[in-house]
């Protein structure tokens, strides 16, 4: 019976009861079944209004799917193109009719398997006619199947194809294992500015420099035609002052490819001056070429028997011991530790009487000896310090009561103090924003941050102050997560890491800062809860040792792996030892 509006609207005032009856109907399986039968449909040709073309192959298709699930082809047919008019879309030989097919068959059921011999070209084709889903499911699928043999060549793609997460953790892993990427055919088919960023980088993890050197020139000589005039770029990313003297001598200043032009002679020139000054002990030397990399660093602690620091340890990661090396010449708690080339600078503290202190000691690794500054302007203990363009910066913390500054044990200060080891003598800078005690002070580049503290109204204080040496001025560019004292710091790239704390929650909470966006991202949390812990870092790895919480010490050495968010213990500290710092300082040059 064909039913008409007076026999519904009949219907409506007799199933009326008064109240308001709602039932809502829903079948989970829906979206599936339609998708079920648009495929059937699809697979018989029927409703098609559209044929694909790639290689030798054609598929059949409706516009609706392939718009509702790729702005790709929205656009396309929505749009003034040809295509949008057109009953047939050739892509020629630009995706593999097998890839195109796997592409289909997810647009019209919503599953595709993905595996080691489609990943790639799945990740290709998605990103290029926009099925996102698909790119970021590949894109996950080769982060977990990541390793130092593939990791070169899904750096490319992952630049290419702007999957940020895994560019990050192929960039760490190139960067990890340098020695065995260098030595591949993918290495030898770099782009020039993709090579130069990866031998130029700070953490770039590599026992001997002569192999950055040789993988340059091995690179040059692939297509000599065209890559000879890149030369100096390539020079100039190798620390070529740290090569072993003889064979900077015999090798690299007779190379015929470097004496050939002038501008590679000039740089192999100036290596062999620093390389001179260095082995002379002739004052400091400042240039690129003599710097060593994160990973040519060794690592020192700091600590006692009590929160009184008395000595200096070696960290040997190989061996993963803890060495003593030499006695601290004035025992102190609550100073600063700062690394500049091959010299720690420990600054100010309080004495066994408390009394706060202005010295400066400074420790020279490479001669095992130490020797005093010029003391600090003002007399500071909890305070924080930092290395920025080869000076020293003091941050804060308090001061005697006595003196002309009208500050107490009690207050924080704004007071910021530079030091410039060339000429041994301190000024002051601009001030904090707030004046903070027991803040975590860094630099990255070229600007030192200072995060939480406890500020002058004895309060945790929760924000990112940033200082600017161009501008000679303090900003306060974010906030923290969380009020924050007692945190440790440190920076890998451009990230800086900032762990523990004083609160049931950030004593066992990372956190990662991004020092171009002011970003915050939570990370694994540490292995144990720390207050007062120290952090330093050393090549693409972080390490983290002591603090306590409560009556607990952490006994541990602890190494956070950014490309894997996870943390392990690398060794037990002596138990004796309490460390109250930790720097990374230039290791002994090679001769």
């Amino acid at each position: 019976m064909k039913m008409s509006v007076y026999v519904h609207e009949n219907r409506k005032s007799r199933a009326s009861t008064g109240s308001m009856n709602i039932y809502l109907f829903h079948k989970s399986s829906y979206a599936d079944s339609v998708l079920m039968h648009l495929n059937a449909l699809r697979q018989q040709r029927l409703f098609t209004d559209v044929l694909l073309h790639a290689g030798s192959r054609s598929f059949p298709c409706h516009r609706a799917v392939l718009a509702a699930c790729s702005r790709y082809f929205e656009a396309m047919f929505s749009g003034g193109l040809r295509e949008s008019q057109a009953s047939e879309v050739n892509f020629h030989d630009s995706i593999h009719p097998e890839v195109l097919e796997l592409l289909l068959d997810y647009a019209y059921s919503s599953r595709v398997i993905i595996n080691e011999e489609n990943a790639e070209s799945l990740l290709e084709a998605g990103d290029m006619l926009e099925f996102q889903d698909i790119r970021d499911a590949c894109a996950e699928f080769l982060e977990k199947n990541l390793h130092p043999t593939n990791c070169l060549g899904m750096l490319l793609l992952s630049d290419a194809h702007q999957c940020t997460k895994l560019f990050e953790l192929s960039w760490g892993m190139c960067l990890s294992n340098f020695p065995t990427i260098c030595k591949t055919e993918d290495f030898l088919q770099l782009p020039k500015d993709m090579l130069v960023k990866l031998l130029s980088h700070e953490e770039l993890e590599t026992e001997d420099e002569r192999l950055v050197y040789e993988s340059a020139l091995n690179w040059v000589n692939y297509d000599l035609e065209k890559r000879y005039y890149f030369l100096p770029e390539l020079l100039r990313t190798v620390r070529l002052a740290l090569l072993p003297a003889i064979f900077l001598m015999e090798n690299v200043s007779t190379e015929e490819l470097i004496n050939k032009q002038p501008k590679s002679k000039e740089l192999v020139d100036e290596a062999i001056r620093c390389k001179l000054k260095i082995l002379q002990n002739d004052g400091v030397v400042t240039s690129l070429c003599a710097r060593p990399r994160k990973t040519g660093h060794a690592l020192f602690l700091l600590g006692g028997q009590t929160f009184m620091c008395d000595k200096l340890y070696l960290v040997d990661q190989k061996a993963k011991e803890i060495i003593p090396k030499a006695d601290i010449p004035s025992p102190r708690k609550e100073f600063s530790a700062c690394a500049i080339g091959c010299k720690v600078y420990v600054t100010g503290g309080r004495g066994s009487e408390n009394g706060v202190s202005k010295d400066v000691w400074v420790y020279d690794t490479l001669h095992e000896e130490w020797s005093k500054a010029a003391p600090m302007l003002i007399a500071r203990f909890g305070h924080g310090s930092a290395e920025l363009k080869h000076c020293l910066y003091v941050v804060g913390g308090h001061t005697a009561a006595t003196g002309c500054l009208p500050a107490s044990p009690s207050v924080s200060l704004k007071q910021v103090e530079q030091y410039d080891p060339a000429i041994n003598k301190w000024t002051m800078v601009a001030p904090l924003r707030e004046g903070v005690s027991n803040a975590a002070v860094v630099s990255v580049k070229l600007k030192l941050f200072a995060f939480g503290g406890t500020s002058v109204s004895h309060d945790k204080l929760p924000k990112v102050q940033c200082y600017d040496p161009l501008e000679n001025r303090w900003t306060v560019p974010a906030t923290c997560p969380q009020p924050w004292r007692y945190t440790a710091a440190a920076v890998l790239g451009n990230q800086i890491f900032v762990m523990g704390g004083d609160t049931e929650f950030s004593a066992c909470s990372a956190y990662k800062f991004n020092s171009e966006t002011y970003q915050w991202t939570k990370v694994g949390d540490v292995t144990a809860k720390r207050m007062s812990c120290q952090a330093v870092a050393s090549g693409n790895k972080l390490y983290v040792v002591g603090g306590y919480f409560g009556t607990q010490r952490c006994k541990t050495l602890d190494c956070y792996d950014p490309t894997l968010d996870t943390w392990n213990s690398i060794t037990t500290v002596p138990y004796s030892l309490i460390p109250t710092a930790f720097v990374s300082t230039w290791k002994h040059l090679p001769a």
